[in-house]
């Protein structure tokens, strides 16, 4: 038996918009020949069912050679040709508009565009942008019983929309379904045309921003016991599909991870959420809370629910900070605000419950928690200020770095014995005293320089210590 090969081959790198050319081209012809049949340009009094070449329009071209993003995204989706359509009908106004604009055509009876077409017309982008109505005239024409069959691409049970790779916009529920606008989302638009996920911008609506960390695991200091709570979480992303699948568990667990990081400020909580999305590349985004909580009642729902929407089919952790927030403790409800924010924990409880991604919690202040939250939490773990070895270890990582001048004789094992500062602090007395030194000719960091930075983070707590 000839043994597989451990990397199979890839297709050749080709030129980016080869494959995307090649798809248009077939896209066009499609349309010229569902415009054919449906004005009687042809023999063919058919207009021809969903589902490519059998159905009555051209079949899609062969992109299996091509190493392009676009072609492997496709390889990777494997669509049927109807899908595939649908795709091209939702990619075309981001790349070739002017192929729609055959949906433009009026219609001499009435004066305006034909309703059979669908079709909307945007605010400031002057091309046509398909509906759901235009993919079922693309896909079946006026065959009533195909167009029926064809429905079913647009289902939220369908693979494409369930995996919010196709946006389907319903502006107003009472108006018919494929009156919604069809799109691409934003990620699957970028893996078409780079191959790569689409970063978030904070802002656009999204009420949260990207963070990540240059550093390692190396460089977070923490003890044997939260360590060990956090490789539950590293294990559970690893191997999650495999218990949830292989194993069976997805009948009894839910396919999320909610975890709740407390413990004082700078030890390492927003870190930790960090190297964790590092070492599985998964995108990590810091939750604004000034852009959720809304004094007005129903509103924080609503930025929430915007929020889990869009996160939702990606495979991101979402990391909530200062947490207390907006998970704080349930009251009596004596006013109408006690039951509108009693309402809002009750929503952030489901939503939390349904995400099937991982999510992390951190608080300063653990027992300003709604308990509630604490019992659907995977994992609650403690940051707990660093020991002395901690701390020693901390002082020398970071100040002892290639390229920093350091004075000779400093003594870090004194300083961690007297001096209790978590990991944050101890960034900023290094921030602190190297902007000191910098400043010297020579440049060196010098005891006084740390000393300084020290009682600097001493007063920020109210502490203060004679020389």
């Amino acid at each position: 038996m000839t043994r597989r090969p451990e990397h199979p081959a890839q297709p050749p790198v080709t030129a980016p918009a080869a494959a995307i050319e090649r798809e248009l081209a077939w896209f066009e012809e499609v349309v010229r020949h569902r415009f054919a049949l449906y004005f009687g340009e042809t023999g063919d009094e058919t207009s021809g069912e969903a589902g490519g070449e059998a159905g009555g329009w051209p079949a899609p071209p062969d992109q299996d050679g091509d190493g392009s993003p676009f072609a492997g995204e496709l390889r990777r989706l494997d669509p049927t040709p109807a899908e595939r359509l649908v795709l091209m009908l939702a990619l075309a106004p981001h790349l070739a508009p002017e192929v729609l604009d055959p949906f433009l055509l009026q219609n001499q009876a009435t004066g305006r565009r034909f309703s059979e077409f669908g079709g909307l017309i945007g605010q400031s982008h002057n091309g046509f942008l398909p509906t759901v109505e235009t993919a079922l005239f693309l896909l079946a024409g006026s065959d009533r019983a195909a167009r029926i069959a064809a429905r079913s691409l647009f289902a939220p049970g369908h693979r494409l929309v369930r995996q919010g790779l196709l946006t389907i916009g319903h502006r107003h529920p009472e108006e018919p379904p494929g009156a919604a606008a069809l799109g691409l989302s934003r990620d699957q638009l970028e893996r078409m045309l780079t191959g790569a996920a689409y970063v978030w911008p904070s802002g656009e609506g999204f009420p949260a921003e990207r963070i990540g960390t240059p550093l390692t695991w190396d460089d977070l200091v923490l003890d044997g016991a939260t360590r060990r709570q956090i490789a539950l979480i590293d294990s559970w992303i690893h191997h999650s599909h495999t218990l949830l699948h292989g194993w069976g568990l997805a009948q009894r667990l839910k396919p999320g991870y909610r975890c709740l990081f407390y413990g004082p400020p700078g030890t390492g909580k927003t870190l930790t959420a960090c190297l964790l999305g590092k070492h599985h590349d998964l995108p990590v985004y810091r939750v604004d809370l000034s852009r959720v909580m809304s004094k007005w009642v129903g509103e924080t729902e609503k930025n929430l629910a915007g929020l889990f929407d869009r996160a939702q089919h990606h495979n991101w952790i979402l990391f909530f900070d200062e947490a207390e927030a907006l998970f704080g403790k349930r009251t009596d409800a004596q006013s109408a605000n006690d039951r509108a924010a009693n309402q809002q924990i009750a929503y952030l409880l489901q939503r939390l419950e349904d995400f099937p991604g991982v999510v992390i919690l951190a608080t300063n202040q653990r027992g300003h928690m709604d308990e509630a939250f604490a019992r659907r939490f995977q994992s609650s773990i403690l940051f707990p200020m660093p020991d002395r070895d901690s701390r020693r270890a901390l002082w020398e990582g970071m100040f002892r770095t290639p390229g920093i001048p350091l004075a000779a004789g400093i003594d870090f094992q004194s300083l961690a014995d007297q001096h209790e500062l978590a990991g944050g602090a101890i960034v900023n007395v290094l921030r602190h005293a190297c902007l000191l030194a910098v400043e010297r000719d020579p440049p060196c960091v010098q005891l006084a320089d740390i000393m300084s930075g020290i009682r600097q983070e001493l007063r920020k707590e109210g502490h203060f210590f004679n020389r």
